[in-house]
C-alpha cells in the first residue's frame, strides 16, 4: 500500500484527536479508548501546531452562531437613536464598541465607508464600556442617541476624547442629557449589551454581527463587507 493510501485514514485520526482535544475530558477519553493516542497523532500535532488553534477558532465561531440564533432579534434592535448609515436599512451590522478602545476608533473609517458605499446598511451600535473611563462617554452617547444626534456625538467622541466636549460639538441639550445618561433607561441598556457580549463569547471590542455570524476584533473592511454580501445574498 502506498503513503497516498494512508493518508485519509491518518487524517481522519488526527481530526478525531484534535476533536477530542476540543472537547476536554470526555473527548480526551474517547481519544484513549479508541487507540488514537500514538506516536503517529503526536508527532502530525508536534508537526502541524497550527491546526488545534484553527480548529479551536472554528468551533468557536461555530457555537457563536448558534447562541446567536438563539437570541431572536435582541441584539439587532437599537437602542432608540443609537444607529448610523440608514435606520430602516435592511442589511444590518451590529458593533460592540469602547470609546476608549483604539482599535474602535482606527475601525470608525471601516464602517464610515460601509455606509457610505450602501445606502441600506444600517449599524447598529451598542456600547459597551469595558475601557475605565469608558462609562461617561458611552452614557453621553446614548443620551445622544435619544436626541437624535448619535451619529455626530459618535465622531466627535473619538476626536476629541472628552463626552462633554463632544456633547457641546454635537449641539446637545445638555440639562437633558445629563439627565438621559444617568437614567434607568439608559443602564439597563448597557448592563444588557454587557450580557448580549458575554453570551456571544466576545472578550473585547471592537466586535461584531455581520452577515448574521458573530466576529471579534478589529478585522478591517474587507472581511466586513464579505461578511455583509454574504447576509444580502441571503
Amino acid at each position: 500500500m502506498s503513503s497516498s493510501d494512508q493518508t485519509p485514514p491518518l487524517r481522519h485520526t488526527i481530526m478525531t484527536a484534535l476533536t477530542a482535544l476540543v472537547f476536554g475530558f470526555l473527548g480526551a477519553a474517547i481519544w484513549s479508548y479508541a487507540g488514537l493516542a500514538d506516536n503517529r497523532t503526536r508527532t502530525f500535532l508536534l508537526d502541524n501546531p497550527d491546526m488545534l488553534p484553527k480548529m479551536v477558532e472554528a468551533y468557536e465561531a461555530q457555537e457563536a452562531e448558534k447562541r446567536l440564533a438563539d437570541m431572536g432579534n435582541e441584539v439587532f434592535t437599537p437602542f432608540p437613536g443609537v444607529v448610523l448609515g440608514n435606520p430602516k436599512g435592511k442589511t444590518v451590522l451590529v458593533e460592540f464598541t469602547d470609546y476608549n478602545c483604539p482599535y474602535c476608533e482606527a475601525s470608525l473609517k471601516d464602517v464610515n465607508r460601509l455606509v457610505a458605499e450602501n445606502p441600506d446598511l444600517k449599524v447598529v451600535i451598542r456600547e459597551w464600556p469595558i475601557f475605565e473611563g469608558s462609562d461617561e462617554a458611552s452614557r453621553m452617547a446614548l443620551a445622544a442617541g435619544m436626541q437624535g444626534k448619535y451619529a455626530a456625538f459618535h465622531e466627535a467622541m473619538f476626536r476629541l476624547g472628552d463626552a462633554r466636549a463632544a456633547a457641546a460639538e454635537a449641539g446637545l441639550d445638555m440639562a437633558r442629557a445629563e439627565a438621559d445618561a444617568a437614567s434607568d433607561a439608559v443602564t439597563a441598556e448597557i448592563a444588557s449589551n454587557l450580557e448580549l457580549a458575554r453570551a456571544l463569547g466576545f472578550t473585547g471590542t471592537p466586535a461584531w454581527i455581520a452577515g448574521r455570524k458573530p466576529i471579534g476584533g478589529a478585522v478591517g473592511y474587507d472581511k466586513l463587507k464579505a461578511a455583509l454580501a454574504g447576509d444580502e445574498a441571503g
